[in-house]
């Protein structure tokens, strides 16, 4: 009897940006960023069981998303399609248990690290043979953040966040605070207030002073559409430099030493989900994936 192929306990790691600029928009409306994605060693976990039937199902439940207009079913999908097309062969199914730490709408990049961990585990288990390059054109269409985390490590990004440059980061522990609500991607990048016309900069601006650098020039629209979000970074000023991730909800510090994060969590309100959590230089799954 043939053993029932699995990957267990799978990470899916959170993302941090450590700045975020909007420098234009295209003319289909995507906008232009410049941004450094940071790995963290904080997030989902996923488990993976080969189907021979080639059905693919969630067997976990996840509020407010459909099994699917998952983001990790709609991957296991496509790749599924793409290693049928190249090998012309039939591709087995999975079962997949998302077990979800990170909040939606948080800026944390949970969807797209959730997709990229199947991506890579199915590759995988199925034995599809794409490589890290095949996996990256797969995903952009289904999330622009999604290649980051198929590219193993911290990255400088441009164009919509899909031009991806190895870029080395501090060595440190972050706090993150959870504002308690969910922001829609598209609520602040459509805000009539936001400025898409940062000057652009280069790798080396960041590597030169990589701990203060830039901002997040969606953090005032998001704070002012979401007053939780102005809260929590107003508080969280007081123990460091205090910025939003992406286009909200979390917000994070920086501390050198483990020590100053756990002071820092153990003053947070009660009001708020905290948490710490060490930088990565590279990606956990990275070793699965074929260069």
């Amino acid at each position: 009897m043939t053993p029932t192929l699995t990957l267990t306990h799978c990470p899916a790691p959170a993302k941090l940006n450590l700045f975020l600029h909007v420098t234009g928009r295209r003319a289909d409306g995507y906008h232009l960023l410049q941004s450094v994605f940071q790995l963290l060693d904080h997030g989902d976990l996923l488990d993976f069981s080969v189907r021979e039937d080639g059905a693919i199902r969630r067997t976990t439940e996840v509020q407010g998303v459909p099994e699917d207009s998952d983001l990790v079913i709609r991957a296991a999908r496509t790749l599924q399609t793409a290693a049928q097309s190249r090998s012309g062969k039939k591709i087995p199914g999975a079962d997949i248990a998302l077990h979800k730490v990170l909040p939606m709408g948080g800026g944390l990049g949970g969807g797209s690290s959730d997709a990229a961990t199947t991506l890579i585990a199915l590759n995988h288990l199925w034995q599809a043979g794409l490589t890290r390059a095949d996996l990256m054109a797969l995903a952009l269409p289904l999330g622009a953040d999604i290649p980051f985390f198929l590219f193993g490590q911290n990255a400088f990004a441009e164009g919509v966040g899909e031009e991806l440059v190895a870029v080395t980061t501090p060595d440190c522990w972050y706090v993150v605070l959870e504002p308690g609500v969910s922001v829609p991607t598209e609520k602040i990048f459509g805000a009539s207030q936001l400025t898409r016309d940062s000057k652009p900069v280069k790798i080396t601006d960041f590597s030169g002073a990589p701990d203060n650098f830039g901002k997040n020039d969606l953090q005032g629209v998001a704070a002012v559409l979401f007053p939780e979000i102005a809260e929590a970074l107003h508080w969280l000023a007081k123990f460091g430099n205090a910025r939003m991730t992406g286009s909200g909800a979390c917000v994070f510090s920086a501390f050198a030493q483990e020590q100053q994060a756990d002071e820092v969590l153990q003053l947070v309100p009660a009001r708020w989900q905290a948490w710490k959590a060490k930088a990565l230089a590279r990606h956990p799954m990275e070793h699965l994936l074929i260069t």
